[in-house]
């Protein structure tokens, strides 16, 4: 990961959860299928330096499905099609802002303009969803969250489901614009994640702030 990620959790990276989960990640990786690649795991945080974030998209864990994962929440890599959450909210960017910049599923340009696409939890056993749960990924991710929100001024925060709203309680609001809605899965789009209008949202606050706008 880049050197001020490396700096800024320093102090969880020394402690015993963090040691545990590594050693539970090379175990893993040695005997079993797990996602993503193992050397893209720190994907989100190679490609969006701290001090370069201006958005964090929270997603839950990686796709289980092999292929898809590539170490970036919700992005997938040619030729891959968009899975169901990644369309429908590159519909939502098109009604909100206009038509996408990006084409197909690969969201690492945006990742590149300071967006942070970080999953709760960063590894999973193929074709069984939450399997790396409560294996320590979540504090470690907690500890990124509040990196980001002690230590940049004016990001967004998109909070979008009951899991990634729980995550409020990491953030300023004073400083920060937290926007929160459904989540993008098509069991609960249509509940307040369609029309959120997040994409036009989180470009008006850079904005104002002095910051640059992301090319969604």
């Amino acid at each position: 990961m880049k050197t001020d990620w490396r700096d800024a959790l320093a102090d969880f990276i020394g402690t015993q959860t963090f040691k545990q989960l590594r050693v539970f990640v090379n175990e893993v990786y040695a005997k079993e299928h797990v996602l993503p690649p193992y050397d893209t795991i720190y994907r989100a945080l190679q490609l969006c330096p701290l001090k370069e974030t201006r958005v964090v998209i929270l997603g839950q864990d990686p796709y289980p499905t092999p292929g898809h994962a590539h170490g970036l929440a919700f992005s997938v890599q040619h030729p891959v099609a968009p899975p169901p959450s990644l369309r429908n909210m590159l519909t939502e960017i098109e009604s909100d802002v206009g038509t996408p910049h990006i084409t197909g599923g690969d969201l690492t340009p945006w990742a590149q303009q300071g967006v942070l696409l970080l999953n709760t939890i960063l590894t999973v056993r193929a074709g069984c969803p939450l399997s790396h749960a409560g294996k320590g990924w979540e504090a470690f991710t907690d500890a990124i969250i509040r990196a980001v929100a002690e230590q940049q001024e004016h990001v967004v925060f998109m909070l979008w489901g009951a899991k990634a709203k729980a995550k409020q309680c990491l953030i300023n609001p004073a400083r920060h614009l937290i926007l929160t809605a459904a989540h993008p899965s098509p069991l609960s789009a249509w509940n307040g994640f369609f029309g959120c209008r997040h994409f036009s949202a989180a470009n008006a606050y850079l904005t104002a702030h002095n910051r640059t706008p992301i090319l969604w």
